[in-house]
C-alpha cells in the first residue's frame, strides 16, 4: 500500500489561531469581504431601482415588476455558474486560482456598477454571476482538502468559515446601505468594489500560507480515482442524456435572460405564443414548462438505472429539493418586497430617548462583533505576519476602513435632530370620501402663487446631522410622506434634475423655526442585517438541538422550517392590514416591529432547514453521483430565487388591486401548507433513506 505524503498538512498546522491553521482565517477574511461585497450590493439593487428618478437620492424609478425579473435572473444565475466554476477547478484551474480568478471578476463587477449607467449595471451584474462561479464553490474546497487528514476538525473549521459569511453579510448591508442612502447610490455601490478589491489582495498575498493546497490538480487514472473513491464507478451519459442536457440549459439561460429582457428592453428572444394563445398560456412559459418536463424525463431516466437503495435515496434528494424551491420562495422576499416593504409603509422615524436608545444598541451590535473580528484579525497577524506580511497589512487597512466609516455613521446618527421649518403655503379645499378637507399646498416654483390668493405660514419637520440655526434658510423635498433637507448643494443638483426632466421644481423653501429633540432615520438597509444577527445569536442552539437526542428527522425539520417561515409572514400579513388598499407610499405607515418579528421568525426557518439540506445531499448521495446532485440542489435554490424576485416583483400590482396583507398571505400560505405536507411524508422519506439519519 502506498504512504501518503502528510507533511504539507502537518506544516500546514504548525501555525495555529483558536486552535486551527492561520490558512484557515486567511480564507474566512477573504469570504467574508466577498459576503461584505455581495450583500453589500444586494440590499441596494432593488431600492435603487424602484427609488424614484427625482429626489434628494434619485434611483431609475423602475417597476416592481422589471425590478424583480432583473434581480430573479441575477440571482438565479449565481446558483447556476458555481456547478461550470466547480468543473473547471476540479480539471484546470485547482481551487486556489479559481478563487482568484473569481475575486479579479467580481471586482471589475462592483467597480462597473458604481457608475451607475445602464450598461455598467447590466456588466457589472454580469460579471459577478461569473465572478461567482469561480469563487463560491472552490473557496470551500479549499478547506475541504485542508483537512483532509484532520476530519475531526472540519465540523469546527466550517462553523468557523460560517460565521465569516455572517460577519461579511453583517457589515456590507450595513456600510453599504448607509454610504448609499445618506451620499449617494455610488458610495455604495463602490465601497462594496473597494472591499471586494481588499480581499482579492489579501488572498493573492497569502499564497506561501497555502503551499501545494488547491493547486492545480494532476490527471487520473480510473484505477486512481477508484483507490481514492471507495464505490466510484463510472457513470457514462448515454447520447439522448447528454441531448436533454443541452436543450434543458438552453431552455432554462434562455428564459432567465429573456424574462429582463422582454418587460426592462422589449426584446422577445421566445416567442410570444406557442402552442397555446398567448392569452391562455404565454409562450416563454409553455416553452420553460417544456424544458421542465424533459428536465424530469432526464432525471428519472438517469435515477431508475441504479440499485434500489441507491435509487430511493435519490428520490429523497429530489424531494428535499423540491420543498427548498417553496422554502427560498417566501425567504427571499427579503431581496424585493420586503425592501420596498420596509421603504415605503414601515415607520422608520425614531425621535427622543426611542433614537436614542436605538443609537446605543446600533453601537453595540455594530461595535462588538466589529471588535471581535479585529481580535482575531490580530491573532491571526501573530502567527502569520513573518509568512505573508502583505496579506496582514492589506488586512488591517481593510479594518482601519471598516472601522473609520463605522465611527463615521454612528456620529452622524448620534448627531442627527429633529427641525421645524417655518413655510408659506395656500389653504385649498379638497372633497376627500365626500368630505371637504382644507389642504395646504406649499408655494414653489411647480405651484406659485395665483393672482387673489394669500399665503399661510405652515410647519413642516425636517431632521439633519448640521447644525442648523434659528432663521437659517432651508430647503425641502417631500419624498415618500416625508420632507427631507436639501443644503446648497443637493438644492441645486435637485433643481438641475427637475429642469433636465422638462418639469418645474416641487422644492420647498423657508426657514427654521424651532430646534427640537434627537432624530434618526433608520435606513431600507438596516433590517436586512437582523437575519445575519439573529443566526450568530441563535446558530449554536440550534446546533446543540441537532446533536441532542431530541433531533427531529430531517422532513421534522424541513417542516418546521417551513411553518415558521410563514409565522413570519402572518405577523407581516397582520401588520400591514393597517394600510389601505392602494395606499400611496409613504402616506400611511406602521411599527418597525412587524417587520423585525418577521426577521426572526424568518431566520428561525432558514436555521432549521437550510443547513439540512446540503448536508443530506452528501449523505444520501453516492460519491459518484455528487457532483451531479450538488448541481440539482443548486438548480433548485436558483428556481426558488428566480420564481421569489417574479413573485416579488407583483407586490406594487397586488397592493394595488387587492392589499398588502393579501399579498404576504400568499407567503404564509405556500410555507405553512408545504411544512405540513412534507411532515406528513416523514414515514415515506424515512423508508426512502434507507437508515440514514
Amino acid at each position: 500500500m502506498a504512504t501518503v505524503d502528510t507533511s504539507q498538512h502537518d506544516e500546514f498546522f504548525k501555525s495555529k489561531v483558536l486552535g486551527h491553521p492561520a490558512g484557515l482565517f486567511v480564507l474566512f477574511f477573504t469570504e467574508m469581504w466577498e459576503r461584505f461585497s455581495f450583500y453589500g450590493m444586494r440590499v441596494l439593487l432593488i431600492n435603487f431601482l424602484t427609488m424614484a428618478v427625482i429626489g434628494s437620492n434619485p434611483g431609475w424609478e423602475w417597476t416592481a415588476e422589471n425590478a424583480g425579473a432583473l434581480f430573479g435572473t441575477y440571482a438565479g444565475l449565481l446558483y447556476l455558474t458555481p456547478i461550470l466554476g466547480g468543473v473547471i477547478a476540479d480539471k484546470f484551474t485547482g481551487y486556489r486560482w479559481a478563487v482568484l480568478i473569481g475575486c479579479v471578476i467580481m471586482t471589475l463587477g462592483h467597480a462597473s456598477m458604481a457608475f451607475e449607467t445602464e450598461f455598467s449595471l447590466y456588466m457589472g451584474l454580469a460579471l459577478l454571476v461569473i465572478g461567482t462561479g469561480f469563487f463560491k464553490p472552490n473557496i470551500t474546497s479549499i478547506i475541504s482538502e485542508m483537512y483532509t487528514y484532520l476530519p475531526e476538525k472540519k465540523d469546527g473549521a466550517y462553523t468557523i468559515f460560517y460565521m465569516g459569511v455572517n460577519a461579511g453579510a453583517f457589515f456590507g448591508m450595513m456600510l453599504c446601505g448607509y454610504l448609499a442612502e445618506r451620499v449617494g447610490w455610488s458610495w455604495g455601490f463602490g465601497l462594496a468594489g473597494v472591499f471586494m478589491l481588499f480581499g482579492t489582495l489579501q488572498f493573492l498575498l497569502a499564497k506561501p500560507l497555502f503551499g501545494k493546497i488547491g493547486a492545480a490538480p494532476k490527471r487520473q487514472t480510473k484505477e486512481e480515482k477508484a483507490a481514492e473513491v471507495k464505490d466510484y464507478k463510472e457513470n457514462k451519459f448515454t447520447t439522448l442524456d447528454k441531448a436533454l442536457i443541452v436543450v434543458t440549459s438552453i431552455i432554462g439561460l434562455l428564459y432567465l435572460i429573456n424574462d429582463p429582457v422582454s418587460k426592462i428592453g422589449g426584446l422577445n428572444l421566445l416567442p410570444e405564443e406557442f402552442i397555446f394563445s398567448k392569452d391562455t398560456l404565454s409562450g416563454p412559459l409553455v416553452i420553460t414548462l417544456i424544458g421542465m418536463a424533459l428536465f424530469l424525463f432526464l432525471v428519472i431516466g438517469r435515477i431508475v438505472r441504479y440499485e434500489k437503495v441507491v435509487r430511493d435515496r435519490m428520490i429523497a434528494v429530489i424531494i428535499f429539493a423540491f420543498f427548498t424551491v417553496l422554502f427560498f420562495i417566501p425567504f427571499e422576499q427579503a431581496a424585493t418586497s420586503m425592501v420596498i416593504f420596509a421603504r415605503d409603509y414601515t415607520d422608520r422615524v425614531l425621535t427622543g430617548n426611542a433614537a436614542l436608545i436605538f443609537n446605543i444598541v446600533n453601537t453595540l451590535l455594530t461595535v462588538i462583533p466589529l471588535m471581535i473580528i479585529t481580535w482575531v484579525l490580530y491573532l491571526l497577524k501573530k502567527q502569520s505576519f513573518s509568512k505573508i506580511p502583505g496579506s496582514n497589512v492589506v488586512l488591517a487597512l481593510c479594518f482601519a476602513l471598516v472601522w473609520g466609516i463605522v465611527i463615521w455613521m454612528l456620529a452622524q446618527d448620534f448627531s442627527t435632530k429633529s427641525y421645524d421649518v417655518q413655510y408659506q403655503a395656500v389653504a385649498v379645499e379638497q372633497v376627500v370620501d365626500g368630505k371637504t378637507q382644507v389642504v395646504y399646498e406649499p408655494i414653489t416654483e411647480a405651484r406659485p402663487l395665483k393672482g387673489g390668493e394669500t399665503t399661510e405660514t405652515q410647519i413642516l419637520s425636517i431632521s439633519s446631522n448640521n447644525e442648523l440655526a434659528i432663521g437659517q434658510p432651508v430647503g425641502a423635498h417631500l419624498e415618500l410622506g416625508k420632507y427631507q433637507y436639501l443644503d446648497e448643494e443637493k438644492q441645486s443638483k435637485l433643481a438641475s434634475d427637475y429642469a433636465s426632466k422638462g418639469l418645474k421644481s416641487q422644492i420647498v423653501v423657508g426657514e427654521v423655526a424651532q430646534v427640537k429633540e434627537n432624530e434618526v432615520e433608520i435606513t431600507v438597509s438596516w433590517f436586512s442585517i437582523l437575519n445575519s444577527f439573529f443566526i450568530i445569536a441563535f446558530a449554536s442552539f440550534f446546533s446543540r438541538w441537532w446533536e441532542s437526542k431530541y433531533n427531529p428527522s430531517a422532513a421534522q425539520k424541513y417542516g418546521l422550517g417551513l411553518f415558521v417561515m410563514g409565522i413570519g409572514f402572518a405577523v407581516l400579513a397582520y401588520g400591514s392590514s393597517f394600510i389601505p388598499q392602494g395606499a400611496e407610499a409613504g402616506v400611511v405607515r406602521v411599527s418597525m416591529i412587524w417587520l423585525i418579528l418577521a426577521y426572526l421568525f424568518h431566520t428561525i426557518g432558514e436555521l432549521c432547514l437550510s443547513p439540512v439540506g446540503l448536508s443530506y445531499v452528501s449523505k444520501l448521495v453516492p460519491a459518484r453521483m455528487i457532483a451531479l446532485m450538488f448541481g440539482m440542489w443548486y438548480l433548485a435554490i436558483a428556481i426558488g430565487n428566480k420564481i421569489a424576485a417574479s413573485l416579488g416583483g407583483m407586490v406594487t400590482e397586488i397592493q394595488e388591486e387587492y392589499s398588502l396583507s393579501t399579498f404576504f398571505l400568499i407567503f404564509t400560505i405556500i410555507p405553512v401548507v408545504a411544512g405540513l405536507v412534507i411532515t406528513l411524508l416523514n414515514p415515506l422519506l424515512k423508508k426512502l433513506m434507507h437508515g440514514v439519519r
